[in-house]
């Protein structure tokens, strides 16, 4: 593991650190930095990665393409919906009335995914 010392004035780096080129974040190769507040003595706290853009060696299959454009029907549903202004009230209501059971949804935007989402399955079936 390496060691990293800072300079004067930096206490801490945290998150992906990339190139830009032309104005988008070059992903091919990514540095990471973590810190963490140890509860030790030890002041070794910071961790740095590199990591190589990864490459997919097979191509999607059924499932993981269902799953694609189930969560971008869903999405745009949510989306919709969320707008919709003879459904806002109503839909508030019902998420109010489930978040504090148990396996309710604690957000609205959670509730509407869930919602969206059954109301999907209902119209694709998977067989």
């Amino acid at each position: 593991m390496a060691k990293v010392v800072w300079s004067n004035g930096i206490d801490y780096v945290s998150g992906a650190l990339n190139k830009v080129k032309d104005g988008q974040h070059d992903h091919e190769k990514m540095l990471l930095a973590t810190h963490r507040v140890a509860a030790t003595e030890s002041k070794h706290c910071n961790r740095i990665y590199l990591r190589e853009k990864p490459q997919r060696r097979t191509s999607p299959g059924a499932n993981e393409l269902f799953a694609r454009v189930r969560f971008c029907a869903v999405g745009q549903a949510v989306r919709t919906r969320a707008k919709d202004l003879s459904k806002i009230t109503r839909d508030q209501m019902d998420f109010i009335a489930q978040k504090d059971l148990a396996g309710g949804k604690k957000t609205l935007k959670a509730w509407y995914w869930m919602v969206e989402g059954q109301a999907y399955d209902q119209e694709h079936p998977r067989g």
